[in-house]
C-alpha cells in the first residue's frame, strides 16, 4: 500500500511494543482524515492506497458527488467528493488534499481535505454508533474511536453503506447484453436501398476551398503530431514521416501538392489517412468539415476541358450541393497515389526503413480485428466517441433551426436535409451539461435510431480514431441511465487520454422516442 506523507504517532508505536502478543492480535488499524470540520476514520483493510487527487474526466449523467474518472496505472478510478456527500461547502483542492482509494468490489477514490495518520486502536477504544444515535444521524457510521490520535472521539465511516446509498448499489462493471454487430448489420440492411443511391464522403477545407474523399478510402483522421521527422533532400510537398501505432506514415501537404501558399498547421489542421491496398499516406488538410451523404445524381464527372493528366488529375468529380450553390471537388485516391508527391513520400519511407514498414504493415493487417474505429468529438473539454459505423453523416449546424411546438425538451428543432426532415437534438442538454452559444466549430452528428435519422449537436468533431480493443473497458457503473448510455471507455494510457464511448441506441429512449417519431411525422406532413 502506498501512503504519502504519513507517519504513525510515536506514542502509538511505544504502546504497541508494550502490548503482549495476545493483545497485539486484537489491535485494529485505522486511517484517520479530516473533511470540513469533522474527523473521520476508516478501517485499514479496504484501503488500497492514498494518493494526490489526479486529473479527472467529467462524466455526464453521473451523481453530483462524482468528481470524475481518473487513470490510475492503466485502470479507471472513479473520484468521489466526500464534501459533496456530506453537503459541506465546496473548497478548492490544495497540497494537503488526498484521495483515499477504497475497494468495496471496485476501487473508488474518496477525496478528503487532509489525511491525519494511521493509528493502531485497542478494541476497548471502539464503541458502537448507538451512543450518539440520539443526536447524530449514524446511518453511515459504523462505530466510534475514543481518545485516539489526540482526538476525544472519531467517527468510523461505513463506506459499504455510503456507496450503496449514493449509487444505489450500481457501482460495478457493465456487461454488454446485446450483440451490437448483429444490430448494426440489421440497420444496414434496412437502409440498404437508400445508401446504394448515395455517396458517403468526408469533406475538408484547403485554402478556403472544399474538397472531399469517399469515406471507404479514409482509414482514419488524426491530429497533426508535435514530432514530424523530415526527410532530407525531399520536395516541399513532402512534410516528412510520423509514427502512427508503431508504423511509419508518410505525410504530404495538399496545399503544396496543389501549388497553393504554405501555411503552418494549427489546432484545426487534421491528417486524413488514405489507403490504397496495403499502402497508406497521411494528407494534411487545413480542417475537416463534415461527413456527407450525397445523391449520386448530384455528382458529375470533371468536365473533360478541365480534367488534366499527370499531377492535377486528382479531382475526378464535382458534387453539387444546396441547389448548385455549393460545389465540392471529390478527390480520387487512386489518382492521388500516382501523384509524384505521394510517390516520393512512399519512397522516402521505403528508403528509411523498408523492412520495418513491411513488418508493421503485416502486423497492422493482422491486428485490424483487434481494433475499433470511433469518431471522437468534444463536449467542453471532455472527449467522447461513437462507433464509426453508427454515424450516418456529419453536417454543419444550420443558421436557423425550425422549432416544433410540443417537441421533447432536448429537441432544438428540425432541418431540411436533402429534402428529408431531420430532427435535431442538443447532446449537451441530453447529457445534462451546461448549454453554450452556437459556434462555427459545432457539428450535427446524424445517427439512425430505430430506423429514424436523428441529429445531435456536438461542440466539435476531433478525429476518426482506431482504438485497440484491449484499451476498451466497461465504464464504472455510476447511475442507471449513465450505465447504459456511457457503458464503455477507451483508456488510452500512453496518450494520457480517456474517451467515453456513447452507445447511440440509448440516446433516445422511452417517451422521447415516441414523441420524436410524432414530431418527424407531423413536420413531414
Amino acid at each position: 500500500m502506498t501512503i504519502e506523507m504519513m507517519e504513525k504517532p510515536q506514542e502509538t508505536s511505544v504502546d504497541m511494543l508494550a502490548l503482549g502478543e495476545e493483545a497485539v492480535s486484537d489491535i485494529r488499524q485505522f486511517v484517520t482524515f479530516i473533511v470540513g470540520t469533522e474527523v473521520f476514520a476508516v478501517d485499514m483493510s479496504p484501503v488500497q492506497e492514498i494518493i494526490r487527487v489526479p486529473d479527472v474526466v467529467k462524466v455526464p449523467l453521473a451523481p453530483r458527488t462524482l468528481d470524475g474518472l481518473a487513470n490510475l496505472r492503466g485502470k479507471v478510478l472513479p473520484i468521489v467528493s466526500l464534501r459533496r456527500i456530506f453537503d459541506f461547502e465546496e473548497r478548492a483542492y490544495d497540497d494537503a488534499t488526498r484521495a483515499v482509494v477504497i475497494d468495496q468490489g471496485q476501487p473508488l477514490g474518496f477525496v478528503v481535505d487532509r489525511v491525519v495518520s494511521v493509528v493502531a486502536v485497542d478494541p476497548k477504544q471502539i464503541e458502537g454508533a448507538g451512543a450518539i444515535s440520539a443526536t447524530v444521524n449514524t446511518e453511515l457510521v459504523s462505530g466510534l474511536l475514543k481518545d485516539v490520535g489526540g482526538y476525544p472521539m472519531i467517527m468510523v465511516l461505513d463506506f459499504a453503506k455510503l456507496i450503496a446509498r449514493e449509487y444505489a448499489g450500481a457501482i460495478g462493471t457493465v456487461q454488454r447484453q446485446r450483440d451490437t454487430s448483429l444490430e448494426a448489420e440489421t440497420l444496414v440492411k434496412t437502409d440498404e436501398l437508400k445508401v446504394s443511391d448515395e455517396l458517403h464522403l468526408v469533406s475538408f477545407e484547403v485554402a478556403q476551398q472544399e474538397y472531399a474523399i469517399v469515406i471507404d478510402d479514409v482509414q482514419e483522421i488524426v491530429q497533426v503530431p508535435e514530432l514530424i521527422v523530415h526527410v532530407p533532400h525531399s520536395e516541399a510537398h513532402v512534410l516528412g514521416v510520423m509514427t502512427l501505432r508503431n508504423r511509419l506514415l508518410p505525410l504530404v501537404s495538399l496545399r503544396r501538392m496543389f501549388g497553393l501558399s504554405n501555411r503552418d498547421a494549427d489546432e484545426n489542421s487534421r491528417i486524413v489517412v488514405v489507403s490504397l491496398g496495403a499502402v497508406s499516406v497521411g494528407v494534411v488538410m487545413d480542417s475537416v468539415n463534415e461527413v456527407l451523404r450525397v445523391a449520386r445524381s448530384d455528382v458529375d464527372a470533371m468536365p473533360s476541358l478541365l480534367a488534366k493528366d499527370g499531377n492535377m488529375s486528382d479531382i475526378a468529380q464535382i458534387c453539387r450541393l444546396d441547389s448548385g450553390k455549393r460545389l465540392v471537388s471529390i478527390l480520387s485516391v487512386a489518382n492521388m497515389f500516382r501523384h509524384s508527391a505521394v510517390k516520393e513520400a512512399l519512397n522516402a519511407v521505403d528508403t528509411m526503413n523498408n523492412q520495418q514498414v513491411q513488418v508493421d504493415a503485416q502486423f497492422d493487417d493482422g491486428a485490424r480485428d483487434d481494433e475499433e474505429q470511433v469518431v471522437v468529438f468534444l463536449l467542453g473539454k471532455e472527449e467522447f466517441g461513437v462507433p464509426i459505423d453508427s454515424v450516418q453523416e456529419i453536417v454543419r449546424v444550420a443558421e436557423q433551426l425550425t422549432h416544433v411546438p410540443k417537441a421533447p425538451a432536448a429537441v432544438e428543432g428540425v432541418i431540411n436535409l436533402r429534402g428529408a426532415v431531420l430532427p435535431v437534438m442538443d447532446l449537451r442538454r441530453r447529457l445534462g451539461l451546461a448549454e453554450v452559444t452556437r459556434s462555427d466549430q459545432q457539428r450535427i452528428m446524424v445517427f439512425l435510431i430505430d430506423g429514424v435519422r436523428t441529429g445531435f449537436i456536438v461542440d466539435s468533431v476531433v478525429e476518426v480514431l482506431k482504438v485497440q480493443k484491449s484499451t476498451i473497458e466497461p465504464a464504472p457503473r455510476l447511475a442507471g441511465e449513465q450505465s447504459k448510455l456511457l457503458a464503455r471507455m477507451a483508456n488510452l494510457e500512453k496518450q494520457k487520454r480517456m474517451v467515453q464511448l456513447i452507445d447511440p441506441d440509448h440516446l433516445i429512449e422511452g417517451q422521447d422516442r415516441a414523441d420524436l417519431d410524432a414530431v418527424t411525422k407531423m413536420t413531414t406532413a
